[in-house]
């Protein structure tokens, strides 16, 4: 009822729809009259033939005339009656069977089912509405946002300026609102000034566009916006923009990062306070073959090892996990017991082959520049001659060609790094890849999150989904959230000690054993303790810092709540 209710009010609020009703009503009101003067003719000329009928009787016989049904229970006799009876014969099928559905059609139906359209689509939100965020494009960067805003109980809307897009969305179960996304209008209705945050993922003019419109309308919301070119960073900032990012270039830092670059020293891939997430490859060094209860890193260095990557699969580190030469451990420590592990177990060995990247857009050549930073040589397959710049470290033409990859140096590279941006490619590559050489390091872009099951089953050891990449980037740049992504599928939790834990040891909680989360940090007030020990107790009212895949995120937030 509160549906039908809602359809109601838009219908009777459109100054358009209420005319056309006026416009249906009137209709109806000169037919029953029609149907009225030929009720009363039908009497006056039954009366001339000598029969007398009652007035519900000479109704009905007029609706049956008129809706052509005759069933000729009632007929006339006199040549004026037969007249008479094709009159409103014909009358009917121009009235009954042409007029009156093309005006219900028009005036009626038509209209009611725009107000259904528009009551899934509506075109304001409720004055109440606080806190949620606004997103201007559906997306896969927008799409793997708004699950994880689901996920953590985040109210968001989607601007559709589209009413058929908005439909789409709506029935596959997006919140959605219809409005021009230059209208400043389309944001005093979305009620931007009590928004959170909004995120605009369109291209960067448009980008520009909406920064500059709802910084019209609001001097206080957080804006962040996705650039794709250099030159669109300032000008999104003068526009209003808060928050620029390109994701291109934080997708080939990220996939640059998991190179292998024969040093392994740890990179740091997340940080909280005092507090340092990151990885280490650890290929050539003396921890190859070791358990990690045999490395004593905790003992001897102080980081804990809280998990660790073994082609492109995170796993919980147990005591009896054995180190493999294409392990990657994910440690935890400050930044001195960081630069005591890199003292500890950094390689003097210099890369004689460069890494080869496949792609020469936007990603691939930001992964060469985060390669040169690492002092890693490097060469970039790229078939667009438009792509490829004077620089003897480009090679121009298909990677699918062997000779190319040759050329690349495929035979004697330790790694390399696919980055273009369709999805199918990659997986071909990524298979081509493997098959010429069964031990290279294999890097792939994935530009959809559901694609990368596919890539690890088609032989890549690390794929970054860009999708997932950006939607944990905005994720982490929200004021109110607790939850900050450090790897693909590896998100750093801050909590408060749930009430069922307050009081226990970490031992005792058992977080790690129930959930699949490893307890790094506390923070009471002021003081972080890193790598607590195991008999170390949770404060009431603390915070603590897990580390843990999206599983035993879930996993957690079902046992203990979200707080």
């Amino acid at each position: 009822m509160k549906f039908l209710s809602t359809q109601l009010l838009l219908f009777l609020r459109s100054e358009p729809d209420r005319r056309n009703l006026r416009l249906l009503f009137r209709f109806l009101v000169v037919l029953l009259i029609l149907v009225l003067i030929f009720t009363l003719l039908f009497h006056l000329l039954m009366l001339r033939e000598g029969k007398t009928y009652s007035w519900i009787t000479g109704f009905y016989w007029t609706l049956t005339v008129m809706s052509t049904l005759g069933f000729g229970d009632i007929t006339f006799h006199s040549d004026a009656g037969r007249f008479f009876s094709i009159v409103v014969l014909l009358s009917g099928m121009v009235f009954l069977l042409i007029l009156f559905p093309f005006t219900f059609i028009n005036f009626f139906y038509s209209p009611w089912m725009k107000a259904q359209e528009h009551a899934r689509v509506p075109r304001e939100l409720p004055a109440e509405t606080n806190g949620h965020v606004v997103l201007t494009r559906y997306g896969p960067v927008t799409e793997a946002l708004i699950k994880k805003l689901n996920q953590f109980k985040y109210p968001y809307v989607v601007l559709v300026p589209d009413l058929v897009e908005g439909l789409r969305l709506h029935e596959l179960g997006v919140n959605v609102m219809l409005g021009d996304l230059d209208d400043p209008i389309t944001y005093s209705r979305v009620q931007v000034e009590k928004a959170a945050l909004v995120a605009t993922t369109s291209t960067d003019v448009m980008n520009t566009n909406v920064a500059f419109t709802v910084r019209g309308v609001s001097h206080e919301v957080p804006i962040i916006a996705i650039c794709s070119f250099e030159a669109s960073e300032d000008i999104l900032s003068l526009a209003g923009s808060n928050h620029v990012l390109r994701l291109g270039e934080i997708m080939g830092l990220f996939l640059a990062r998991r190179a292998s670059g024969g040093d392994a020293c740890s990179h740091v891939i997340g940080k909280y306070g005092e507090l340092y997430i990151a990885e280490a490859a650890v290929a050539g060094t003396p921890l190859v073959g070791c358990t990690l209860q045999e490395t004593k890193l905790r003992e001897q260095v102080g980081v804990s090892v809280i998990g660790f990557w073994e082609r492109g699969k995170f796993r919980t580190a147990q005591p009896d996990t054995r180190i493999t030469q294409t392990t990657v451990l994910v440690l935890a420590g400050s930044d001195v017991q960081m630069e005591k592990y890199n003292q500890t177990y950094k390689i003097e060995k210099k890369m004689n082959h460069p890494v080869i990247i496949i792609g020469g857009g936007r990603v691939g050549r930001a992964t060469s520049k985060a390669l040169e930073a690492r002092d890693l040589d490097w060469r970039l397959v790229e078939k667009a001659p438009e792509r490829v710049q004077e620089n003897a470290n480009y090679i121009l033409g298909d990677a699918a060609e062997l000779e190319i990859l040759k050329q690349a140096g495929i035979e004697d590279s330790p790694c390399v790094i696919i980055t273009t941006h369709d999805d199918d490619m990659n997986v071909y590559l990524t298979i081509y890849c493997r098959k010429l050489r069964p031990d290279i390091q294999i890097i792939t872009r994935s530009t959809l999150e559901r694609n990368l099951a596919t890539m690890h089953r088609a032989g890549a050891d690390f794929v970054m989904s860009y999708a997932a990449m950006g939607a944990n980037t905005i994720f982490n740049l929200l004021k109110r959230s607790d939850v900050m992504m450090v790897a693909e599928g590896l998100d750093l939790l801050k909590v408060k000690v749930p009430q069922p834990l307050a009081g226990k040891t970490i031992a005792q909680s058992s977080i790690r054993k129930e959930t699949g989360c490893t307890l790094i940090a506390i923070r009471n007030g002021e003081e972080l303790q890193i790598n607590p020990e195991p008999n170390t107790m949770l404060p009431v009212q603390a915070e603590i810092i897990l580390i843990g895949t999206v599983e035993a995120e879930n996993k957690f937030f079902s046992l203990y709540g979200t707080n």
